[in-house]
């Protein structure tokens, strides 16, 4: 198993970057999940538009304004946390990589780095909006097309998703939340997502987005559910190769002869949680080096499989099935059907 990218590029290639220990090899596929799942639903709100199912929608801009107030002190904000913890780390990486999760979290920083990077920020924002200032400022209004909207609609998923896995998540372990409020600065705010939670709070507030924007929901629904089946399968591609504690139930039947002993069962060797007992043989990964002491299921390999073929078969019915939302409640059908048949081994 790989932690991090860190881990995956020294094992792999033997490439020594102790500033990817910063980069969670599950993040980085969450991010990559995303990404296809903006890609998809780009491309199927285009097609929707370019038939008339939707209709582009009107917004009025203010141009040649100066910087307003909040926009230059959020501006400074974000570059003051960029700089409290950047800075930091330029200067102490040791300090900071020796526990990524308890640095981000504590009230380590460089105070002055972030006061240097917060005012160059705020600078460079202030001067990009006294180039555009007019003398009399006025308002247009400006077309979007729904396809234009993806960005927008992934980074409202991305992060209802990530608070609704989590309040979730806390819901179902609240000793978890417990020793997270006890101990701020450990793992506890990092680890344990709920995905039905995440879906929950991603699809209700992306749907209201759909709405103000004067875009029908289903059809919006219809648009991002192969997206979200497709996101689904990469993320958990994230689960197997960091080892998150997704995995099933042990396993110690022999394999079936036409498969690989590692799609049967598995002992997640220097997995993220470090959860088993010493690594005595192989690769041993320093703070990870903990193997199952038996072997189990390798769940996340099985819906990473399924879950690309559901996509399959929903991108192939797209154009299909009529009226709007049959795709979305198709996605709803197909998904939990994986989900209860995985279930029986996880």
């Amino acid at each position: 198993m790989y932690p991090t990218l860190y881990h995956a590029l020294l094992d792999l290639m033997g490439l020594d970057l102790p500033f990817l220990k910063f980069l969670n090899s599950f993040g980085f596929f969450v991010a990559v999940a995303f990404l296809l799942a903006s890609w998809t639903l780009s491309m199927e709100l285009r097609r929707k538009q370019t038939l008339g199912l939707l209709k582009p929608s009107m917004r009025k801009v203010t141009v040649g304004a100066p910087a307003s107030l909040l926009d230059l002190v959020s501006t400074g904000a974000l570059g003051f946390l960029l700089g409290w913890k950047g800075v930091f780390l330029l200067l102490d990486p040791n300090a900071a990589l020796a526990d990524t999760q308890g640095f981000l979290l504590s009230g380590k920083g460089s105070f002055f780095g972030g006061l240097a990077v917060g005012a160059f920020l705020t600078w460079l924002r202030w001067r990009e909006k006294e180039k555009q200032k007019l003398e009399t400022p006025r308002v247009e209004e400006v077309r979007i097309m729904p396809s234009e909207h993806a960005g927008n609609i992934t980074l409202i998923a991305a992060l209802w998703g990530l608070i609704g896995a989590k309040i979730f998540h806390w819901l179902e372990n609240p000793d978890e939340f417990m020793d997270m409020i006890q101990n701020p600065s450990g793992a506890g705010f990092f680890s344990g997502l709920t995905m039905y939670g995440g879906l929950i709070c991603a699809g209700a507030m992306v749907i209201r987005y759909f709405v103000r924007h004067g875009m029908p929901a289903l059809e919006g629904a219809d648009a991002a559910a192969p997206g979200v089946m497709l996101a689904y399968a990469v993320g958990r591609i994230g689960c197997q190769v960091s080892g998150d504690g997704d995995w099933g139930i042990v396993n110690l039947k022999p394999a079936p002869s036409w498969m690989p002993d590692w799609l049967w069962s598995y002992t997640y060797p220097n997995n993220v949680n470090g959860v088993g007992i010493d690594i005595l043989e192989g690769t041993c990964f320093p703070g990870y080096c903990r193997v199952l002491p038996e072997p189990v299921f390798p769940t996340p390999l099985y819906e990473t499989i399924a879950c690309l073929l559901l996509f399959g078969v929903l991108w192939a019915l797209r154009k299909r099935l009529r009226p709007a939302g049959s795709i979305f409640f198709l996605f709803l059908l197909l998904n939990g059907i994986e989900r209860f048949l995985i279930e029986k081994i996880a």
